[in-house]
């Protein structure tokens, strides 16, 4: 498949995200270290962006992560009640088939045989996971939710069993304690992390494809150098408000940097929040932000910037 019909097949498959007006509601912290291991052929990233994907799967038709359950698969959590207080949070589950058997093979994509997303109701905390996976398909993940409240967990994946299909599944998760909402970062075009600015811009409208272009800098100088991270230059999750529904993309073709583009579409009008993992020197870092859908056209502005802690990446 040539690089344009890749991209094709990659913004056909975008069934949530992103709008017109857009802004930055939070600058998260840096991840834990990770340093860079050599650039093999099979962690650099292709030329579209998709290095482990395949054919796609067509777009479905709704955004993924709203269901517990879906084509004969299930995310079933141990302890969806996590003991609230300082310290780590131990989060454990498995992915049962029709028949309520945990499924141990899985296809790597993106480099890892499963994604795992933890995000607070109001969008202000957000975890992006690797857990270890246990023989008998246990998989076993530690993590930080610093406030009580609701969260939702997101597995990502794709079974290995001939004809399955990508899937993200999404399970509630309750740390008991009192629930403080906190309202949605407001919408401004930066981030700022650990001394990097990510700039937003671009020009999107909801139900048509357009190219979302995520940049960043450090100390005012643009950064060249990005380093592959699960086979590309950026890893995008977005969630929308409301019901949080999922979508977990990797840029276009282009890197190492400073631009990283992406195609969305927005299936409807709203907020969503957009989460972006990129790699410097070893680390790991996300930047978090807000975009409202709604206002036809409308170009990113090239000013202003918050700083704001929700979260950030780590490895389990």
């Amino acid at each position: 498949m040539n690089t344009g019909a890749k991209i094709t097949a990659f913004a056909a498959a975008l069934a949530a995200t992103f709008g017109t007006a857009y802004g930055v509601g939070a600058a998260v912290g840096p991840a834990a270290p990770e340093k860079t291991p050599a650039k093999t052929p099979a962690e650099a990233p292709a030329a579209d962006g998709h290095p482990d994907h395949g054919e796609e799967t067509p777009a479905a038709s709704a955004p993924g992560g709203l269901q517990v359950s879906e084509g004969g698969y299930t995310l079933a959590l141990e302890d969806p009640t996590p003991a609230p207080g300082p310290g780590r949070t131990v989060l454990r589950f498995s992915i049962q088939d029709a028949a309520g058997k945990k499924v141990t093979a899985f296809t790597p994509e993106h480099g890892k045989e499963l994604h795992f997303v933890v995000a607070s109701r109001d969008l202000t905390v957000f975890r992006h996971l690797h857990p270890a996976k246990a023989a008998d398909g246990t998989w076993t993940a530690e993590t930080d939710l610093p406030a009580a409240g609701p969260y939702k967990a997101f597995a990502d994946f794709k079974p290995a069993a001939p004809g399955a299909r990508a899937l993200t599944l999404g399970a509630d998760v309750s740390v008991p304690g009192e629930y403080a909402p906190k309202p949605v970062p407001a919408a401004a075009p930066a981030a700022t992390v650990d001394g990097y600015q990510v700039r937003l811009g671009g020009t999107l409208d909801p139900g048509k494809p357009g190219e979302l272009r995520l940049t960043v800098s450090r100390g005012g100088k643009p950064v060249t150098d990005l380093e592959p991270y699960l086979g590309a230059y950026g890893h995008l999750v977005a969630l929308r408000e409301g019901d949080l529904a999922y979508l977990h993309v990797h840029p276009n073709a282009g890197g190492p940097g400073p631009d990283v583009s992406f195609t969305a579409t927005a299936p409807s009008a709203g907020t969503y929040r957009l989460f972006l993992d990129f790699r410097h020197e070893g680390e790991v870092r996300t930047a978090a932000f807000t975009v409202r859908v709604g206002v036809s056209g409308a170009p990113v502005s090239a000013e202003g910037e918050a700083e704001h802690d929700a979260g950030g990446h780590e490895h389990g």
